[in-house]
């Protein structure tokens, strides 16, 4: 696949089919990808994979973590703010659209909050996705390091377009890092920065034929002498 159309193919997909991943291609992808750009070669990342029986267990163990949540538990202590306090427009804007874009093609109506909130859960199923990829940081490295795992985990996602596979980054994740990192055994001097759920998308699922838009050129770009 050309890496034009591998960008223009990839979304961020919110049903899988059951198909597995092979254990070869995520490794072969993984490797591959270890050739993103990384400022002074530092190469911050560190890649957790998850499926199978595994999998199945982390879900189970989210179920829990969810339930408890519900029941008055004490939300656990993320170690980042996924988005800023006040979103300014014309980021706000952004991100409202694509919520709402996303319901309407769910046909879940604003005022039903609780539809809403079982489907926002389902992240934490990864969307039914045979394989999960978690992505952790040593707590040490400061923001352009952040930026290096951006790219390693957009490479990531471009290969795996490449190889007919889908996949939806879920920051999610991050909201149970105790949770999660306690199953992992993420060691204490790093932090979880995001999951990435891995599979075949349903192409019967009508949550996957949502395009998001994208702002125009000139809305955020300028040019000096050209």
């Amino acid at each position: 696949m050309h890496v034009a159309e591998a960008i223009a193919s990839r979304r961020s997909i919110r049903d899988f089919l059951a198909t597995p991943v092979s254990g070869e291609l995520i490794r072969r992808v993984l490797a591959a990808a270890s050739r993103a750009p990384s400022g002074g070669n530092v190469q911050p990342w560190h890649i957790d994979i998850v499926a199978g029986e595994r999998l199945d267990e982390l879900r189970a163990r989210m179920r829990r973590r969810l339930e408890a949540a519900a029941a008055g538990a004490a939300p656990e202590e993320s170690d980042y703010a996924i988005y800023p306090k006040d979103l300014p427009s014309p980021y706000r804007d952004y991100r409202f659209k694509i919520g709402e874009d996303m319901y309407a093609r769910l046909g879940i109506p604003r005022e039903d909050k609780a539809a809403r909130l079982r489907w926002f859960a389902r992240n934490w199923e990864a969307f039914g996705a045979p394989m999960l990829l978690l992505c952790s940081v040593d707590r040490r490295m400061g923001k352009p390091q952040w930026s290096d795992l951006g790219m390693y985990l957009q490479t990531v996602m471009l290969l795996l377009r490449s190889e007919g596979v889908d996949s939806c980054p879920q920051e999610s994740w991050s909201v149970y890092p105790r949770t999660v990192g306690d199953f992992i055994g993420l060691p204490p001097e790093r932090l979880l920065f995001t999951g990435m759920a891995i599979g075949y998308g349903n192409p019967a699922h009508p949550v996957n034929a949502l395009v998001s838009e994208r702002a125009p050129l000139e809305a955020y770009a300028r040019f000096h002498g050209v």
